[in-house]
């Protein structure tokens, strides 16, 4: 297993002008329509190598007010814009980030970790979705509905909401923001983006391409605001804010547990993607190729740091052996080092906490019986080996989700007992089935098969396209985003009845005097 390593310094000297960053300087955390911010200063050091990348002011309570002050102003002009300009804007927002993908990938890269394609993927991504927000600018459409009234006419439609709270993580640092942002200034709304304190340099870079289109658009770009800082600081300030009628968070479950519960106390909406436990059930009938190149990259891929990342394999017992032993084969050849580095397939962990958790997964999984059939060491820095391991479904470490790239295989015999393992977690995000057998597949889509809010035939747990609702069901929280109808939920609907005869007729035949 080779170990490659590559200094980020040169590809930061490269990239942060072109991105508006400095190196030397401490960048500001936050923006308001200008930019600023008071508190204490956070240092970013890459998981690549351990260098330092850059230092950011971090938001305090007194820049959040301001922060969420000026969203709230902009958002008063912004919903009076019609939907068609708006989406203007998100396509010339699109055209920005095309403009600079691969600087902003190789940051990403840099900062969260990831390996190069999957940098430049996950920029792709936000220049997708502001694409299909584009499209979606022209079809902010309701419903018209036949009025039991004579003379009356209902209809259905969707106004703005106001400002939208976005609480995003590290391992998919742009990404989560855009899919939320698109949306939301295509359906009228502002934004307020809260970014993992682990990957701050690219909340800003992404918030300087905003403002630049919203400047040459004569929008307030306050309608993108940014405010960098931990939980206590800004996070819980905006989870309480009644000012946010939205918080959409992405994170652990834990987190989410604590925005949910107190966004509901004022009545506010919560768009919660937590979670993941995702498994692929490898019938006998698989194609085993196909099979095993879905699980590799799923459980390998941004290092297993994924909400989708393939965490469990249910393979049938006739098989399970042997298709274990070529998954063995193919992490024994698994390219591991720096992100930077071409050929490179796994980078680092985020952090060395993430190091330590995945260490103690493994010790924990020992203790329940567990067996470790290959990988799970330390390399240097924040590099690991990826691990396969013996295990059974019931037990905490199982039922637990490590954010690190621990895969677990565990075997079965009928395909009612796959699927109730497939959805034996309390997580609900992504599920997936390799079969060449119609019915074994179309029972995996019923009703009574997968209860994940994705189900996959034949591909793997990780990568889901823009087009589709993405989201999970039980501890994954319930919400959804990017594609489909998630648009819904940035707006508020409004039933709208107009009675244009001269009487007054009440619904249900009731009469009320004369």
């Amino acid at each position: 297993m080779a170990f490659k390593s590559t200094s980020v310094a040169a590809v930061a000297k490269a990239i942060f002008p072109k991105l508006g960053l400095s190196q030397k300087a401490t960048n500001p955390g936050v923006f308001a329509g200008a930019w600023g911010g008071s508190g204490a200063v956070l240092a970013k050091h890459s998981p690549v190598d351990g260098s330092l990348l850059g230092r950011v002011r971090q938001a305090t309570p007194e820049d959040y007010e301001l922060a969420v002050a000026a969203a709230q102003k902009a958002f008063l002009a912004w919903r009076d814009v019609p939907a068609p300009k708006r989406g203007e804007v998100v396509r010339q927002l699109g055209n920005g980030l095309r403009s600079l993908k691969t600087e902003l990938g190789q940051l990403v890269s840099l900062e969260a970790g990831k390996i190069l394609p999957e940098g430049g993927g996950e920029v792709q991504e936000m220049i997708d979705i502001c694409d299909f927000a584009t499209g979606l600018s022209r079809q902010l459409h309701g419903l018209t509905i036949a009025s039991e009234r004579p003379g009356h006419r209902m209809m259905e439609q969707w106004q703005p909401l106001g400002v939208v709270g976005i609480i995003s993580a590290f391992n998919f640092p742009v990404a989560v923001w855009a899919w939320n942002s698109a949306l939301a200034a295509a359906c009228g709304d502002a934004t307020l983006w809260k970014p993992s304190e682990k990957t701050p340099l690219t909340a800003i870079a992404c918030i300087k391409i905003a403002e630049k289109v919203c400047r040459a658009n004569g929008v307030d770009p306050a309608i993108f605001a940014l405010v960098i800082g931990d939980g206590p600081s800004v996070g819980e300030l905006m989870t309480n804010d009644r000012r946010i009628p939205l918080v959409s968070a992405t994170g652990s479950t834990r987190m989410g547990r604590r925005v949910g519960e107190v966004v509901a106390k004022r009545f506010g909406r919560s768009l919660l993607e937590l979670g993941g436990n995702n498994a692929i059930i490898v019938a006998p009938s698989a194609d085993l190729k196909l099979a095993k190149r879905a699980i590799v990259f799923g459980a390998v891929g941004t290092a297993g740091q994924r909400c989708t990342s393939t965490r469990r394999i249910i393979v049938h017992e006739s098989i399970k052996a042997k298709f274990t032993e070529s998954l063995i084969t193919a992490y024994k050849q698994l390219p591991i080092g720096s992100p930077l580095q071409t050929g490179n397939l796994v980078g680092p962990l985020i952090d060395e906490a993430a190091v330590e958790n995945m260490m103690k997964a493994l010790a924990e999984l020992k203790k329940q019986g567990g067996r470790i059939l290959f990988g799970g060491g330390r390399l240097k820095g924040n590099y690991v080996t990826p691990c396969i391991a013996e295990a059974r479904n019931e037990w905490p470490v199982v039922q637990h989700e490590t954010f690190a790239p621990i895969l677990y295989v565990m075997g079965y015999k009928t395909l009612d007992e796959a699927i109730a393992l497939q959805n034996g977690v309390p997580q609900g995000l992504s599920s997936a089935i390799f079969t060449t057998d119609l019915r074994e597949a179309e029972q995996f889509l019923a009703a009574r098969g997968s209860d994940c809010g994705i189900a996959n035939v034949n591909i793997g747990t990780s990568g889901a396209e823009i087009g589709g609702a993405f989201g999970g069901e039980k501890e994954t929280g319930g919400g959804r985003e990017s594609g489909s109808d998630a648009w819904k939920a940035y707006m508020r609907r409004q039933t709208v009845t107009i009675n244009y005869s001269d009487s007054l007729p009440l619904a249900q035949g009731i009469k009320f005097g004369d």
